[in-house]
C-alpha cells in the first residue's frame, strides 16, 4: 500500500472517530432534549452530561493530533468502556458502544503501527 493511500485511510478513520464523538459531545453541550433524557435515565444531571461532553471532546482532540493520538485512543477507549458498563447496568443493548469501541481500536491500530507492535508483543 502506498504512503498516499495510507494517509488517506488514516484521515478517513480519524475523521469518522472525530465525527462520532464530536456529534455526541455537541449534543451534550447544547442540552439536546434526547441527550438529557438519556442522561437522566442513567441518573445523571445536566452538569454531569456537560462534563462527559468535555471528556469526549478532549479525547477527540488528543486522538486527532498524531503526537498525542495514542493517549486519545486510550481516553476514548476508557470512555466507551464506561458506556458499555453503564448500558449493562441498566439492561440496555451494548452492541452500539461495543461497535464504536472496536472501531476506535481498528482506527488506532491502522494509524499507529507502534501500538499494534506493542499489543502483539513485537517490541
Amino acid at each position: 500500500m502506498s504512503d498516499k493511500t495510507k494517509k488517506f485511510i488514516n484521515g478517513i478513520l480519524a475523521g469518522l472517530v472525530a465525527f462520532i464523538f464530536s456529534g455526541s459531545a455537541i449534543s451534550k453541550f447544547t442540552a439536546n432534549e434526547e441527550a438529557l433524557k438519556m442522561a437522566a435515565s442513567f441518573g445523571l444531571d445536566s452538569t454531569a452530561s456537560y462534563t462527559l461532553g468535555i471528556l469526549e471532546l478532549a479525547g477527540v482532540i488528543l486522538f486527532a493530533i498524531p503526537r498525542t493520538g495514542i493517549i486519545g485512543t486510550l481516553l476514548l477507549a476508557a470512555y466507551m468502556g464506561g458506556a458499555i458498563a453503564t448500558h449493562l447496568e441498566h439492561g440496555l443493548p451494548v452492541i452500539a458502544p461495543c461497535a464504536i469501541q472496536a472501531f476506535i481500536w481498528i482506527a488506532a491500530f491502522f494509524r499507529f503501527p507502534e501500538l499494534t507492535k506493542r499489543v502483539l508483543g513485537e517490541i
